[in-house]
């Protein structure tokens, strides 16, 4: 199919390639001097030397973050090791605290119950050397934050919300409450 003269008229000319941009200063051809050249040099090879630098600090500081992520998880799965360790002890002498009740006679009761009351007693110290506090409450005011109050008993005896018995003892972790002491509470008989 054969354009028509009008066609091929309306379209616009192609546009010429824009005039190159004069400079606003007159350029001359570059000339680098051998010591300029050196200098360059120079530089370039403690860029290249930074670079590479650079390059092993990143590396090493990546290196760095996987090692103390990989001992973070190690030191949390071994965090109870020492205690664990100092009821390793406690636990044998219980085993033989039960070894003894069964091969002991009807009328040795009273030095089984010395030998479990040690054993309570070392237990308890090793609990207490790790941060763990008995809470007593009986005789204290009642505290929400402390105590789990089960139920009140009318006394006259006890001022209003005192403890009047510990039914379950409480603990903390240091500064944490592990568990609240299961407590009765006084209250004024109704008159």
């Amino acid at each position: 199919m054969k354009k028509s003269n009008a066609q091929t008229e309306k379209q616009p000319p192609a546009a010429a390639p824009p005039a190159p941009a004069e400079p606003l200063m007159p350029l001359e051809a570059a000339t680098v001097t051998p010591e300029q050249l050196q200098d360059l040099k120079e530089r370039a090879a403690r860029a290249d030397e930074n670079w590479d630098r650079l390059l092993r600090t990143a590396a090493d500081f990546e290196n760095f973050k996987k090692r103390a992520a990989r001992e973070k998880q190690e030191a949390i799965k071994y965090a109870n090791e020492t205690l664990l360790q100092k009821l390793i002890p406690v636990l044998e002498s219980l085993d033989m605290a039960l070894a003894a009740a069964l091969a002991a006679p009807p009328d040795a009761g009273q030095s089984l119950h010395a030998g479990v009351n040690l054993i309570c007693q070392q237990l308890k110290g090793v609990l207490a050397e790790a941060g763990l506090e008995e809470l007593d409450a009986v005789g204290k005011p009642f505290d929400p934050h402390l105590h789990e109050a089960l139920s009140q008993q009318e006394t006259p005896d006890v001022p209003e919300g005192q403890v009047v018995q510990q039914l379950r003892k409480g603990y903390k972790l240091r500064d944490r409450l592990l568990r609240p002491a299961s407590v009765v509470v006084a209250k004024q008989p109704a008159a």
